[in-house]
């Protein structure tokens, strides 16, 4: 097969060795919500653009878990914190037979933290791409929150864009005593370059 990205020949993979090196290498972006919250990235935008426009078709399935073991697989290899957190993956239900927030989540595994499925899903679902923040604030998630007995959360989702569907996640959970301590996706749309 071909390179997704150079279209040179690859074997054993939608992306070839050297194009993962050179556009999948993450590397740590950083933004707040809710005045605190840290949110983490790991791609800018523009090298990863194509590849998240296949999240909801059968090659994005591929993709999303090489993005994920690149990215989200590595934080948690090497995330320290001083006791066991879950992580919920925003809006997890299946779309062409995979849900690509699960795959992100599924890839934090690890002895520090344990990724939770189906805990918070949208009952409203607008479309937000390349909408504004007052489209988004006027179109709310209003997320289902499915109750679980671990204090402490990471959130993951693949792109942060104003932040609002985040910051609606967070909110939701901490009106039900939860404390979000950080969020990971894999771009922040404000990261072009």
């Amino acid at each position: 097969m071909r390179c997704m990205m150079c279209e040179r020949w690859s074997i054993f993979s939608h992306i070839c060795n050297t194009c993962q090196n050179e556009f999948l290498t993450p590397s740590l972006y950083k933004r707040k919500i809710l005045g605190s919250i840290p949110v983490y990235s790991f791609f800018p935008y523009s090298d990863i653009e194509p590849l998240l426009l296949t999240k909801h078709t059968d090659l994005g399935y591929y993709l999303y878990t090489l993005m994920a073991k690149r990215s989200m697989q590595q934080f948690a290899k090497e995330w320290n914190y001083e006791k066991k957190v879950v992580s919920i993956s925003i809006d997890d239900h299946t779309a062409s037979g995979y849900a690509h927030t699960a795959i992100l989540n599924r890839a934090l595994k690890s002895p520090l933290i344990t990724p939770l499925y189906g805990k918070m899903h949208a009952t409203q679902h607008h479309k937000y791409a390349g909408k504004s923040v007052e489209e988004r604030l006027a179109n709310p998630r209003n997320f289902q929150y499915v109750s679980f007995g671990e204090e402490e959360v990471i959130l993951v989702d693949d792109i942060v864009t104003t932040g609002t569907t985040l910051t609606e996640a967070a909110e939701t959970l901490h009106a039900q005593g939860k404390k979000v301590i950080l969020c990971l996706t894999l771009t922040d749309a404000q990261t072009k370059a």
